[in-house]
């Protein structure tokens, strides 16, 4: 199902897109912020020498919207957040721990050719080329990221279901599990030569999460395709789960009967669970997660259970006990 990215956002409530552009990028001092507004309060009022973004290519996109597309999820109706902060603070460690050198340090990442390896307990195991996975219906979907650290943003993605993807390769009965993992170049992701991380990276989502109708693997972001620093060219998007399950520059998913290791989890198994589900009532350890800090914005907001896609999704957690599978 298509729908339009805006329709439903007032054009006074979007910033135009040249001041997107402007040119600032964070202070790598920020990411030592102590809390999520003491960085943005840092973000907002500093302005070092700019990383250009990238001249994407447009993507094609079908602009329906319907009652149903809006019911299961598929736009928010809140304020999207300037492309410019969406470029310009970014968590991808394979180019740097800085939100905001993250932009200069990917530029120049070149993403073609590039291919996706789909394996495992599947009856047809495939390599999908860009060109093929570009070739999958593009949808426009407004979602909300919620990290862990507290901040969010409304994002107007572009890209497809996942469960497209996974139903052309067929997964066995004995499937539970799909895995991701990331391209590991050191010499194109230089923050790859570090220890900061296990590497590459490596993420995990349940059959049925993969599944669901709001998971995405996104291809591009308000109208154009992906930047590096936002995972380019394919990343994954859940929109209910912290923003450690967005695993970027995806080169292999690889279907499995036992729950993978995630990076984060290998990282920190106290601070970091296999499900990730955004629940304020489950603090991390060092800070408490009922509230966030909207990207943009002044102040905080509190954080919603699923991050507001409960309706959607909490069907498939009925029964667990969400402080134990956190």
């Amino acid at each position: 199902m298509s729908i339009n990215k805006s329709n439903d956002i007032k054009s006074s409530e979007i910033t135009d897109k040249q001041i997107y552009l402007n040119r600032r990028l964070f202070m790598k001092g920020a990411i030592l912020a102590g809390t999520a507004t003491a960085s943005v309060l840092l973000y907002r009022g500093l302005n070092p020498p700019p990383a250009e973004l990238p001249k994407g290519d447009k993507i094609e996109t079908a602009k329906i919207i319907t009652d149903e597309a809006a019911r299961s999820g598929f736009t928010v109706n809140e304020k999207l957040t300037s492309l410019q902060d969406i470029t310009n603070y970014n968590n991808f460690y394979e180019f740097s721990t800085s939100k905001g050198s993250v932009a200069s340090a990917s530029k120049g990442f070149i993403t073609k050719p590039w291919s996706v390896s789909v394996e495992g307990l599947v009856n047809k195991p495939k390599t999908f080329d860009l060109d093929e996975l570009l070739k999958f219906p593009q949808e426009d979907r407004i979602y909300r990221l919620r990290c862990v650290e507290r901040w969010s943003m409304v994002i107007p993605w572009i890209g497809f279901p996942l469960s497209k993807l996974l139903d052309k390769v067929e997964p066995t009965s004995q499937a539970r599990y799909v895995a991701f993992q990331t391209l590991y170049d050191p010499k194109r992701m230089p923050n790859q030569n570090t220890g900061v991380l296990d590497w590459p990276y490596v993420e995990g989502l349940r059959l049925d999460e993969a599944m669901h109708p709001l998971t995405i693997l996104a291809t591009g972001l308000y109208g154009q395709t992906l930047p590096p620093q936002d995972g380019a060219p394919i990343r994954l998007v859940v929109p209910w789960k912290y923003g450690f399950k967005s695993i970027k520059s995806i080169v292999k998913i690889s279907l499995v009967a036992e729950q993978p290791p995630t990076t984060w989890n290998i990282a920190g198994p106290d601070e970091y669970g296999f499900y990730s589900n955004v629940n304020p009532n489950v603090d991390h350890p060092r800070w408490s997660q009922g509230m966030e800090q909207r990207i943009g914005e002044y102040g905080g907001r509190p954080t919603v259970l699923f991050n507001g896609y409960g309706e959607q999704v909490a069907h498939l957690y009925q029964g667990m006990d969400l402080r134990k599978y956190y």
